[in-house]
């Protein structure tokens, strides 16, 4: 149950995946930026603790669209896999139906909460992020000619309706994929239950084994992959 993947999709999770990378990467340095300039110097970066927490909402809202497409997403199966594939498609279907109502029930909520700090309340900042310089020309344009202070909060919750949308987008290409039967669910394989296994086994084992058996599943899936083609 394999198939390309079109390029839109390619062209989305290209952007997810780098911006998961950054997000994360500036959540890291920013924090030990912070911890550095408070126990070393004695001083503190104001504006960290609100940034640290803003991106990890926008890795949060981002990354639950890309838990769907990649199927990090957990869920109880036992019952499930024990039915034939006719029902068990069915049920995925009707998971993915109900799952895609919730995510528009969402996108519907985080557009209503968003839009008004994008209209009546543009002008409205957050407490301490300055404002970088390549976003400066916005608020000449929209803020009645006047440049914001800190940064604006409708920047800043936008990652609402932009992760609720990716998460109906990825959702609706989930249940494509189930329709045409290039995947059989939307929740985590049971790969990730042989990494569990395999991580208790490496731990009891020692590094040479866990060693052995990596290559032994590289090699593997290498031969997989050369069957598929």
């Amino acid at each position: 149950m394999t198939g390309e993947p079109s390029r839109l999709s390619q062209i989305v999770e290209h952007i997810e995946e780098s911006f998961i990378a950054i997000t994360l990467g500036l959540m890291t340095l920013i924090t030990f930026a912070n911890v550095v300039a408070r126990y070393v110097f004695n001083s503190n970066i104001l504006w960290a603790l609100e940034l640290t927490v803003i991106l990890f909402a926008w890795l949060g809202l981002v990354g639950a669209a890309y838990g769907v497409k990649k199927r990090f997403h957990i869920g109880v199966d036992v019952i499930i896999n024990l039915l034939p594939p006719p029902v068990k498609k069915l049920f995925a279907i009707l998971a993915v139906a109900s799952s895609l109502l919730f995510a528009l029930l969402l996108l519907k909520g985080a557009w209503d909460y968003w839009i008004p700090f994008a209209t009546d309340r543009i002008w409205m900042e957050t407490d301490d992020i300055p404002v970088p310089g390549f976003l400066a020309w916005i608020g000449p344009i929209i803020n009645e000619g006047e440049a914001y202070e800190k940064m604006p909060r409708f920047v800043t919750y936008f990652a609402l309706p932009l992760g609720m949308a990716l998460l109906v987008f990825r959702l609706l290409q989930a249940g494509y994929d189930v329709l045409t039967n290039k995947r059989d669910s939307i929740i985590a394989a049971h790969e990730v239950e042989d990494m569990l296994e395999d991580a208790t086994d490496a731990h009891a084992d020692g590094h040479h084994h866990n060693s052995d058996r990596a290559i032994a599943k590289m090699n593997g899936a290498a031969q997989d992959k050369n069957k598929e083609h």
